[in-house]
């Protein structure tokens, strides 16, 4: 279960403590520094990949050009520290991958948007009472948010994966191989969940936060670790993890218990700009640069 300082809906948290070296890790990857999207693919192991990005979009259902002559603007709204898909950049303007795709979605209707930071815990409201038109704030649906608000179609999840030290982690990972196996976890979250239903022969190791789990995977006290995948790509590619660990089989995406996805809020009943954000999110994804922008934000493959 998730702690009122997630401030997610079926996603995934980056302390406050990192997140202001997160963004500068962000802006550095921005500036040249992350890894090349022609790199080779990487083995078990190893911290560098050619990302295989994922998609959301059918290309069979290619949707209609909406009638757009209605659209004179574009409120978003996003949140103001959640790197890296939202947080200030260095010149004090919104950023991340939030603010990006939201300034693609304005360049491919063709109309004139602005971006407002304001509290997480205070967007939906905002939306309620017309003070912005959408929020593309990382916002993961479920079935009692749809009740507050309408969602564009899914633009990204947040999957499970699980890691191990270097010298041991293996391309594929199945319930029968991780019997007996000591296997970290944080307690009471939705990773546990799932393991306790779909991994019974693991022995289980609860842990009370992200860090603690991860120590106990550096230090040696399980055999694997299992978590969000986007924040886990950013410890393993990061300084805190000494080069330690890596990914060690696929990505698990069971909605049940990681959630629907991510979508972009509209206020309920706005049928005209969730048909235009739903047509713009295709468009982007179709001429490659949803791809682009992806590969800029995240050079370690959560998926």
């Amino acid at each position: 279960m998730q702690t009122q300082t997630d401030r997610r809906f079926n996603g995934f948290m980056f302390p406050r403590a990192v997140g202001g070296l997160l963004a500068l890790a962000v802006a550095g990857w921005l500036c040249g520094f992350g890894v090349p999207a022609d790199a080779a693919p990487a083995e078990a192991g190893s911290t560098s990949t050619a990302q295989a990005v994922p998609g959301f979009w059918d290309p069979r259902r290619r949707p209609d050009r909406p009638d757009l002559s209605r659209l004179t603007v574009i409120r978003f709204m996003t949140e103001t520290d959640y790197p890296p898909f939202n947080f200030t950049g260095p010149d004090g303007n919104p950023a991340g991958f939030n603010v990006d795709l939201a300034r693609l979605i304005c360049d491919e209707i063709k109309v004139p948007c602005t971006i407002q930071m304001r509290r997480f815990d205070t967007l939906l409201d905002a939306l309620a009472g017309n003070r912005g038109d959408a929020v593309i704030a990382s916002l993961g649906v479920t079935p009692e948010l749809r009740k507050r608000a309408d969602f564009s179609d899914l633009y990204y999840r947040t999957p499970a994966r699980f890691a191990a030290r270097r010298d041991a982690a293996s391309h594929e990972v199945r319930p029968e191989t991780l019997d007996g196996k000591k296997v970290g976890v944080i307690a009471g979250s939705s990773h546990e969940a799932y393991l306790k239903a779909m991994f019974t022969g693991a022995e289980l190791h609860p842990y009370p936060s992200d860090e603690a789990l991860r120590q106990a995977l550096k230090q040696g006290e399980v055999e694997l670790i299992f978590g969000d995948a986007i924040s886990l790509a950013f410890w393993i590619n990061g300084s805190d993890s000494d080069n330690c660990c890596a990914f060690s089989g696929g990505p698990f995406i069971e909605s049940r218990y990681f959630g629907e996805g991510v979508g972009i809020a509209v206020k309920k009943g706005n049928d005209v700009l969730r048909q235009a954000l739903n047509w713009a999110l295709f468009r982007i994804w179709e001429k490659g640069l949803y791809s682009d922008l992806w590969l800029r934000y995240f050079p370690v493959n959560p998926f």
